[in-house]
């Protein structure tokens, strides 16, 4: 597959909320794999921390929830990150290091959907975990 954009293939996230640079596979309603890298230059870095930044860990599971809305979703589809289970941090992420985000659905019910998530630099895998989606209600634009 020739990387996409993520927000053709329905993400709702806009800048400086979008964490997720290209989705380089799919397999709709199922499993998604995307891309980002950091530059170094985002404002968080300044405080996250001091002369040793790393991307923050909460920034690594939005990726990875919003790669699972990719997996799960399609453009019109809204989904909501509802619940974060058992997630792992296992090394840091450094700016200007290339990340890997993945998601395979692994089940539904009642309206929800849980994926497997990872975040992998090079082989090293830095997060893993599961998350919980919601579809919602599209909302009309202001």
């Amino acid at each position: 597959m020739t990387p996409c954009d993520p927000i053709s293939l329905g993400l709702p996230h806009r800048e400086p909320f979008i964490f997720v640079e290209s989705v380089d596979k799919l397999e709709a309603g199922l499993l998604a794999e995307c891309s980002k890298t950091f530059s170094g230059g985002e404002t968080f870095f300044r405080g996250h921390f001091p002369g040793n930044a790393m991307v923050p860990g909460v920034l690594l599971v939005e990726g990875m929830a919003q790669t699972a809305g990719i997996a799960i979703g399609r453009p019109g589809k809204l989904f909501l990150l509802t619940a974060i289970r058992a997630m792992k941090f296992l090394r840091p992420v450094r700016p200007l290091e290339a990340i890997r985000f993945k998601a395979e659905k692994i089940g539904d019910a009642g309206g929800l959907v849980q994926c497997w998530v990872e975040a992998r630099v090079g082989e090293d895998l830095a997060a893993q975990g599961h998350v919980v989606l919601a579809e919602a209600p599209q909302m009309p634009n202001d």
